[in-house]
């Protein structure tokens, strides 16, 4: 991307979301909009010109070529437009006054006040004012121009004002606080909220491709609304029919009556296009679209679907799909599938990427009588994205849990922020297709070998988040029949109760494999089951009533169990033997369950699908309930953590570091050599043992004579990924001369390998510690990684990793090291002196931040990291870094294009 003079791209522009969920398309100003922008200040108020000109009869044509004209003149305009043919609907510019000082002027059509418009404007003018070296804006306002003085205030730049002749003197900063950017985000989530509102509580619907076709989607999804009960104005609109269902039948979107907040378009896929843009003409909030043939069906497709997009940024509607399934909510309430099936109502939100999953999940739904309070298909996700979905769910007090079923993440570290915010306070289970991809990918070293192993970086995101993984549908469906209808369990102890042996020894054993505790009960709680259970019957823990046990004995049983407070959960297993049966059972357990603190989870053999009603949560199989079961104790472990903070690390030396890997990346992709690698672990504050660098055996021997003591030779050459394997290190060497002849022999056997040496790195040898490994690596899909793990020649052999998004909090960083199996060693294992784990979650907050600011480190291998009482320190490092793609400058953008935040903040909004 090219920057003029002023440092903005010229190029650049995005499509944002105002408060109310509209969007605007923003841009640059260029001399080509001079009569577009004279006809909007034509078209402001007289009120509203003379607060902005201090006279209501300013020259509007000579502000307008003013305008036009900003970047001739050392400053940067921008637009906010809407329509096809489109029209200005805000504008603001700054111009250079002196040195870093700027001053900056907005102008926001009559009816957009008050959307945020301004703010999102400004935020676009200080990143292109910071790229160009202004770090301060001013601005002349009147006093009684309280709106824009509350745009000021609210916007989170630091600010102050002052009196000036002709009113007041604001001054601002154009970096981004951390407060400021807590209100973007804010502001997004409620832009968010209010989008998806557009799509699940409309006020009026149209259907667009309506059909009295059987087996039609128009005639499904037509069908499903009635059905459903949606008591707004429905309009049926197909220009072959006059009548549909006893309603009133039109021609086009454009002929309708009243106004329409949701069309819903089930055309062929050449025609959405246009109808697009007529819904866009009629004042349409928002497009769903079920038709198939765009972007998943080829090129011809994609062009399509970018199409329907632009129609829909032009008149700003935002838009589900195309290619889905639609979409239901129980509060209006509305069916807008093709589904022959609809879902109970119930407090279950439930999302999926695929049309043909979605009519799986509700039909299955139906079938569990799971209720769900609104569910959503987003298709090919061309607009509205999970994200969004997601900021919606968080104030939606009918949704009490959300499932997710996901192909791919859209803006990962978005969906990441959004799903950790929402999981504080309801819980999201989710099942990821496409797994195996992650995979395929080869790495050049320990820690990108960590990382491409597996879908790793997937179950990072989800760990971070707080996300409930399932692994398969039939999982997703049991940790949603828990979370819909118990309550969260406070811990890990879990009781058994059954009439059959067996089936308690696999709920026992999948307890325990799932992190669970089946605790001894006490002698106190086994002298009360007693009185209640029959003779040689088992009251420890699995409590196994017998065969006989009749359905008021599994339930007093059970109350038992819940009222001791000895634990947290019970799970009732029942088999049919003799005259009782599971409907019986089933009975006395459900007041049980409605009543108690604790979840109750019961497993009935033989038993119908229940009927919704709030009981027990029922599963297949005992494993199934307990592996339900220890992943939602697992949640609520994770719920209680704090979240901790990104640690602030005042000896960070940022400029050097990216000044050295600005002029790293210039020929492209490569490997640092040494002394690189050693200057930017530096100027990170990460601990490199004493080490020098040598381009041949000579100077390798005067370097380890200068040391003294014992040193490490390491042979560098390109493409060298596992030294020892090569003979590339030797230990324990002494003196000048055998630090000599190990480096003329090490070069002749990597020669004889194809390598070609490019020097030596001589170190002071270190003793005693744990070999730790540590390091980043970049996923192609999530971005930058963070590795911890089991160091030293076995890393790869044992496997023993955590791995987290960066950046990472210290809190994070200290539970990557707890989940380690490798955790014991530190800790001063059979006698050994404990190891500082401290200053290792120290590196890893420390490498989480390196790879947030320098995106051209795309990996980076510590190992090992020896860890011991006194420190942690770097004993070999490799950083291979590359040209980043150019961040786009613009805050606030829709859909899955990633826009940045002002750059300084280092964070993304959108989806």
């Amino acid at each position: 991307m090219t920057t003029d003079r002023n440092g903005a791209a010229p190029s650049s522009e995005a499509d944002v979301v105002l408060r109310d969920g509209s969007t605007v398309h923003v841009r640059r100003v260029g001399h080509e909009d001079l009569d577009s922008l004279r006809a909007f200040l034509e078209s402001l108020s007289p009120e509203a010109r003379r607060l902005r000109f201090f006279t209501a009869g300013a020259d509007v044509s000579g502000a307008a070529r003013w305008a036009a004209a900003v970047g001739d003149r050392d400053g940067v305009g921008v637009l906010a437009t809407v329509g096809d043919p489109a029209h200005v609907v805000g504008h603001a510019d700054y111009e250079r006054v002196d040195g870093d000082r700027a001053e900056i002027a907005f102008e926001v059509a009559d009816a957009l006040r008050g959307h945020g418009l301004a703010t999102i404007l400004m935020a676009h003018l200080a990143s292109a004012a910071r790229a160009a070296g202004i770090s301060i804006f001013v601005a002349e306002v009147l006093p009684e121009n309280r709106r824009m003085l509350d745009v000021f205030r609210e916007s989170g730049f630091p600010m102050r004002m002052v009196q000036s002749p002709s009113g007041l003197a604001v001054e601002l900063t154009t970096d981004l606080s951390e407060a400021a950017l807590l209100r973007y985000l804010e502001r997004e989530r409620i832009a968010s909220a209010a989008a998806v509102r557009h799509f699940l509580e409309p006020e009026s619907v149209a259907v667009v491709g309506a059909s009295t076709r059987q087996g039609s989607v128009g005639r499904q999804v037509l069908d499903s609304i009635i059905r459903s009960g949606f008591d707004g104005p429905l309009y049926p609109v197909n220009p072959r029919h006059r009548r549909m269902r006893g309603m009133k039948a039109y021609s086009s979107v454009t002929e309708l009556p009243g106004p329409v907040e949701l069309a819903i378009v089930a055309t062929p896929a050449a025609t959405v296009p246009a109808v697009a843009r007529e819904c866009a003409l009629a004042g349409v909030s928002a497009l769903l679209v079920l038709s198939g043939g765009f972007a998943e069906d080829g090129e011809e497709g994609t062009r399509r679907q970018e199409e329907l997009v632009a129609a829909c940024r032009a008149g700003g509607m935002r838009l589900i799909g195309p290619n889905c399934l639609g979409l239901t909510s129980a509060r209006r309430p509305l069916d807008a599938t093709f589904s022959r099936q609809s879902a109970p109502p119930g407090r279950v939100g439930l999302l999926s990427q695929s049309g043909g999953v979605g009519l799986a999940l509700i039909e299955r739904c139906a079938h569990l009588g799971l209720g769900l309070s609104s569910f959503v298909s987003i298709g090919n996700r061309a607009d509205i994205s999970a994200n969004d979905v997601l900021e919606y769910w968080e104030d939606d007090d009918t949704t009490d849990a959300v499932l997710l079923y996901l192909e791919s993440f859209g803006n990962p570290r978005n969906f990441a922020r959004v799903a950790r915010r929402l999981a504080r306070t309801k819980p999201i289970a989710a099942v990821r297709a496409g797994r195996s991809q992650a995979g395929a990918r080869a790495a050049a070293s320990h820690t990108g070998a960590a990382v491409a192993a597996s879908d790793a970086g997937a179950e990072a995101l989800f760990r971070q988040a707080g996300i409930i993984r399932a692994e398969t549908l039939g999982e997703l469906f049991d940790l949603g029949t828990l979370l819909a209808t118990q309550p969260l369990p406070r811990g890990g102890r879990v009781a058994i109760v059954t009439n059959a042996g067996g089936p308690a020894i696999l709920c026992a054993d999948a307890c325990l494999a799932g992190g669970l505790e089946v605790p001894e009960l006490t002698a106190a709680l086994r002298g009360r089951l007693a009185e209640i259970a029959p003779p040689h019957a088992s009251t420890a823990n699995p409590v196994d009533l017998l065969a006989a046990a009749t359905g008021p004995d599994l339930r007093r049983a059970a109350e038992l169990l819940a009222d001791s407070g000895e634990v947290d959960a019970v799970i009732a297993l029942f088999t049919p033997a003799l005259a009782t049966g599971v409907e019986e059972v089933r009975r006395e357990l459900a007041p049980l369950a409605r009543e108690s603190r604790l979840p109750l989870l019961a497993v009935l053999f033989g038993a119908a699908a229940t009927d919704g009603n709030r009981g027990p949560a029922e599963f297949a199989y005992p494993e199934s309930a307990a592996r339900a079961l220890a992943r939602v104790a697992e949640y609520v472990r994770w719920r209680e953590q704090p979240p901790g903070t990104l640690p602030v690390h005042p000896d960070v030396d940022r400029s050097r570091a990216a000044e050295l890997l600005a002029g790293a990346v210039a020929d492209g992709p490569r490997w640092l050599e040494s002394p690189e690698v050693e200057s930017l672990l530096g100027a990170w504050g990460i601990p490199l043992v004493d080490s020098h660098f040598a381009r041949g055996p000579v100077t390798a021997g005067r370097a380890a004579a200068d040391l003294g003591g014992k040193v490490v030779l390491k042979a560098s050459a390109s493409g060298l990924v596992h030294k020892t394997e090569e003979g590339a290190v030797e230990l324990g060497l002494e003196g000048e001369r055998a630090v000599r002849e190990a480096a003329e022999r090490m070069g002749r056997r990597l020669r004889r390998a194809g390598f070609q040496p490019g020097g030596f790195v001589v170190q002071r040898q270190a003793e005693g510690g744990v070999e730790m490994l540590c390091g980043i690596a970049s996923d192609p899909a999530l971005g930058a990684l963070v590795v911890c793990g089991a160091g030293g020649t076995l890393a790869d052999l044992l496997g023993d990793v955590q791995i987290r998004l960066a950046p990472v909090t210290d809190a994070e960083a200290a539970r990557m090291v707890d989940r380690l199996r490798v955790r014991r060693m530190l800790d001063g294992y059979r006698g050994s002196a404990r190891a500082d784990a401290g200053a290792l979650q120290d590196i890893i907050t420390r490498l989480g931040r390196l790879a947030e600011a320098h995106p051209e480190v795309v990996e980076l291998d510590c190992n090992p990291v020896l860890v011991g009482p006194a420190g942690a320190t770097v004993l070999d490092a490799r950083v291979r870094v590359a040209p980043p793609s150019p961040p786009a400058p613009w805050p606030g953008v829709t859909a899955e294009a990633p826009a940045a935040l002002p750059p300084a903040a280092s964070h993304t909004l959108g989806a």
